[in-house]
């Protein structure tokens, strides 16, 4: 039974954490307005438009990966076994494949965001969110 709760737990952190960084990429663009001509709707036109972007239009992109992250993993640990620490490293890397995959995706990114997301956004993020759930 609790191996059926563990895989419920991560499944539940999966998709509470997506959601966390799917709000937080909607609403991105009301707070830090992209720049004119630059459509984030597909990865061709966020591509096509990179070279528009400033610095401050990266800040929530890495925000909702933490957070997204962070969320899922702090679930993940709150509803399994919180002495297991694989549920929530199991969601930062799924969250890692999802940001590698977007490195490929968007190519032509500044490589100093795709370091500081792949290093900083995702397996930390998961820890700290394990950290937080076990207390």
């Amino acid at each position: 039974m609790k191996k059926y709760r563990n895989i419920l737990a991560t499944i539940a952190g999966f998709i509470i954490g997506s959601l966390v960084n799917m709000i937080l990429v909607a609403v991105s663009g009301k707070i830090i307005p992209l720049p004119a001509g630059l459509n984030n709707k597909t990865a061709e036109g966020l591509a096509a438009g990179m070279h528009l972007m400033e610095p401050k239009h990266f800040v929530f992109p890495f925000l909702a990966h933490a957070l997204g992250t962070l969320v899922g993993a702090f679930i993940a640990t709150k509803l399994s076994n919180p002495k297991s620490i694989i549920e929530p490293m199991v969601i930062g890397v799924l969250f890692l494949a999802g940001g590698i995959s977007m490195v490929f995706m968007v190519p032509n990114a500044p490589m100093w965001f795709n370091s500081i997301d792949l290093i900083l956004a995702y397996i930390p993020m998961a820890y700290l969110g394990y950290v937080l759930g076990r207390k």
